[in-house]
């Protein structure tokens, strides 16, 4: 098993930057990829970004191409989301994710484990 623990959310105003972590503990061997979803009020769990386990592979969605990163440290099994210029659209739930199967995938279905979430509320 692996467990997830995100942390880093907060309200921000438009146009500000957020750092969100996700910290994997267990059986961390056997993750291939991460990823992030966000949730917001009504709405469908939606990609945002994937990083293979390796570092090498990122893929974001397009509407966070250009103001998102997503790295990882590997000496803390740690990843993280750096979130910049953001808008009121990206309000959401955050959810990290890890994936035992693929590299990297935008797919809800790819992943295996999630974490609890965090909530990002940027006010306009």
């Amino acid at each position: 098993q692996v467990q997830l623990v995100e942390s880093g959310g907060g309200l921000v105003q438009a146009g500000g930057s957020l750092r969100l972590s996700c910290a994997a503990s267990g059986r961390t061997f056997s993750i291939a990829a991460t990823a992030w979803f966000r949730q917001a009020p009504g709405k469908e769990r939606d990609f945002v970004a994937s990083l293979s386990w390796s570092g090498g592979t990122t893929y974001y969605a397009d509407s966070v191409k250009g103001r998102f990163t997503f790295s990882r440290d590997k000496a803390k099994n740690t990843v993280y989301l750096q979130m910049n210029s953001l808008k009121p659209e990206d309000t959401a739930v955050y959810y990290c994710a890890a994936s035992r199967r693929v590299a990297v995938s935008s797919s809800r279905g790819a992943y295996d484990y999630w974490g609890q979430g965090t909530q990002v509320t940027v006010s306009s």
